[in-house]
């Protein structure tokens, strides 16, 4: 496999003659890199999360646009997607890439290069998370998860649950390398840890205002409901 086709460690796909680091905001095609604006690449490392998918307006504008954020949704969308397919080199009528679904939204049709086209997919899809405020969310109306600090800590709990030690764990409860979160709780994203799927936050609310925690995606949840 060429090397340019294969997913680097900071979540690089490729497809057809394009390659895009969705983490540095940087598109290629070739060795030749391509001027955008980051907003249009934001949308295309949505659309890359779910190839073949479609992803609905709402879906991008929940996600791109905060709620506080007084623009043009509409306007601002389709001027992203316009500045998108140039970048591509895409039509509209014919699209290689980007396909629009009326009234609804747009599908990626193009195909992901490489063996690791999936894992690199689920690397941007972390990698797009930076910056947004998710919710604390857990199965089993459980009303607290636990979460490290930091990955040192991440890995001590870890060595410790798989033993069996719980005084281990309630001691490092009590010393704050862990952190007992209330679901629902609000946590901004600061990065996410690639392939293992854990993202670093900053808890926004409560006994634990401030500080950092690390949580596996599927704790977070973009709705506080």
């Amino acid at each position: 496999m060429p090397p340019e086709s294969m997913p680097d460690a900071l979540g690089r796909l490729s497809f057809g003659p394009f390659s895009v680091d969705l983490r540095a905001g940087e598109l290629f095609k070739g060795k030749k890199k391509i001027k955008v604006q980051q907003l249009p690449l934001q949308v295309l490392g949505a659309l890359l999360e779910r190839p073949g998918e479609v992803v609905e307006r709402e879906e991008l504008k929940a996600r791109l646009w905060p709620a506080d954020t007084f623009v043009d949704f509409e306007h601002g969308l389709n001027t992203a997607i316009k500045k998108l397919r140039q970048a591509l080199s895409d039509s509209t009528a014919k699209p290689r890439y980007i396909e629009t679904l009326p009234k609804k939204g747009y599908r990626f049709t193009g195909k992901l290069q490489g063996e690791f086209a999936r894992p690199a997919a689920r690397r941007a899809r972390l990698a797009a998370l930076a910056g947004k405020i998710l919710y604390v969310r857990a199965e089993h109306d459980i009303e607290c998860i636990v979460a490290p600090v930091d990955e040192k800590s991440r890995e001590e709990w870890q060595r410790l649950l798989a033993v069996g030690d719980d005084v281990g764990v309630s001691v490092m409860i009590a010393q704050g390398h862990l952190l007992l979160l209330p679901v629902g709780a609000p946590v901004r994203v600061l990065s996410a840890a690639g392939e293992r799927g854990w993202c670093e936050t900053r808890v926004l609310e409560g006994e634990h205002y401030g500080k950092t925690a690390l949580l596996p995606r599927d704790s977070l949840r973009e709705s506080s409901k």
